[in-house]
């Protein structure tokens, strides 16, 4: 298998989709003749042209509207938010439109469509630029959640989102762009609500999603050293959430740990606590513990915004501490 950048994994995986389905097209912000903020939609309009590949204004609701409106006229729209933040304008749409369409019509309207864009923080781009938006959209009934965080994850589930006649809210890591991995060039999918093992161990089970996966996969690497073996657990769909790939690790280590992006209040992480605590009560040896971003908005002072991120020394201590070994 190649060896490609989790961006060109997208790319294909748009490329690919658009080749076999006409009525789906493209839509957001610069993704046509600057071929995306992030270069994901690049070669995009040289191949399909204008009418599939759309420059927009920069108006996030007017646009999210109308590609629920091409969604309900049976189009198959992506819609790119140049990041997930910018959403915020057309959370109305995201929302109160396309999670609801289907329901509200009795089943008249489907809405196959797909919101994209970067997720969570970079590097010092500061408190409004920053933020993980995974559990405010999984609270949504109606709505899909996707984070892959590696490249045969991000193009298999970009091209099963595409192919849903439900909205999903794909989110890709805005620091996962440059990461590499090996991707198929086969047509394949990864399907939606489906977690993976990443790395098999008896010890403890740490369950992450996104960016987090690669902290997880570290930390579980650096515990090796100690002879403290880690199921890794990638959940990759947020919503819905595969509980029993959660359940049967945790039920064959006894110990849990949840490495997340975003916040601790509500957070993805708090979700899966709660499927934990129901599942498997009588079989954890130690309380789940939770590895988070700081309780705070995201600061820009690269010595705060460093503390304020969670990352491999806090994982390591939240592992060792599950384990009573501090």
């Amino acid at each position: 298998m190649a060896v490609i950048t989790y961006r060109d994994a997208l790319n294909m995986a748009l490329r690919e989709e658009m080749h076999r389905d006409d009525r789906v097209f493209l839509m957001g912000e610069e993704v046509a003749v600057y071929q995306g903020a992030y270069k994901v939609s690049k070669g995009l309009l040289q191949e399909f042209g204008e009418m599939r590949v759309v420059d927009t204004p920069i108006t996030e609701l007017g646009f999210a509207g109308v590609g629920v409106g091409a969604a309900m006229a049976g189009l198959r729209p992506i819609i790119e938010f140049m990041t997930w933040n910018f959403a915020l304008l057309a959370i109305d749409q995201v929302v109160n439109a396309a999670a609801k369409m289907l329901y509200m019509s009795g089943g008249q309207f489907p809405m196959p469509m797909v919101f994209r864009g970067p997720n969570g923080a970079a590097l010092q781009l500061g408190a409004q630029h920053s933020q993980a938006w995974e559990s405010w959209l999984a609270h949504i009934p109606g709505l899909k959640v996707v984070a892959p965080a590696t490249p045969y994850d991000a193009k298999g589930l970009l091209k099963a989102a595409i192919r849903d006649d439900n909205p999903v809210c794909f989110l890709e890591g805005e620091m996962l762009y440059n990461t590499k991995g090996e991707v198929p060039d086969d047509d394949y999918i990864v399907p939606i609500g489906k977690a993976e093992l990443k790395r098999e161990g008896e010890h403890v089970t740490l369950v992450s999603h996104g960016k987090m996966v690669l902290v997880a996969l570290q930390a579980a690497d650096q515990m090796a050293k100690e002879g403290i073996m880690c199921d890794v657990v990638d959940l990759r769909t947020i919503r819905p959430m595969d509980v029993d790939a959660i359940t049967a690790s945790v039920k064959k280590t006894n110990r849990c740990v949840v490495v997340e992006e975003g916040w601790e209040v509500c957070g993805v992480g708090a979700q899966v606590v709660d499927y934990v605590q129901r599942h498997c009560f009588d079989y954890l040896d130690a309380p789940v513990l939770r590895v988070h971003q700081a309780d705070a908005p995201m600061p820009y002072t690269k010595s705060l915004e460093k503390a304020a991120k969670p990352d491999l020394p806090k994982t390591i201590a939240a592992i060792r501490q599950v384990l009573y070994l501090d």
